[in-house]
């Protein structure tokens, strides 16, 4: 498992490290059931506080994309298919919903927010 820290980013330390093991979960490249680092040996690797790695974990769990077992470690939990596909809508809207902002902020009428949401939609097909 690969995770990027960037110093750089508005994101706080501990949100890079879930959006990016949610990431893993959600692409199947970790699956159910698979142990993942340890809170420190992760805080080690990424040579950060162990209290960052611990909230990334938290946040983790509290959404249900890992499970702690007490002294065995953290795991994968098993994921529905219709809770990822809520999870993912909910992320779609936050976006959507930043970019509506930012169109009103910039007076972009809805119609040339559709359109330009029509020509991005068709480029990836």
């Amino acid at each position: 498992m690969k995770i990027i820290i960037s110093n750089h980013s508005k994101e706080p330390i501990y949100e890079q490290i879930y959006a990016q093991i949610k990431k893993h979960i959600l692409t199947n490249e970790l699956h159910a059931g698979q142990s993942l680092p340890s809170m420190r040996q992760l805080a080690k690797d990424l040579d950060i506080s162990l209290i960052t790695t611990k909230r990334a974990y938290e946040e983790l769990e509290k959404n249900g994309f890992i499970y702690s077992v007490v002294g065995k470690g953290s795991f994968v939990s098993e994921q529905d298919n219709e809770m990822i596909k809520e999870r993912k809508m909910k992320v779609i809207e936050e976006q959507l919903l930043s970019a509506i902002q930012n169109s009103k902020e910039m007076g972009i009428s809805l119609t040339e927010l559709k359109n330009l949401l029509t020509l991005l939609y068709r480029e990836e097909d």
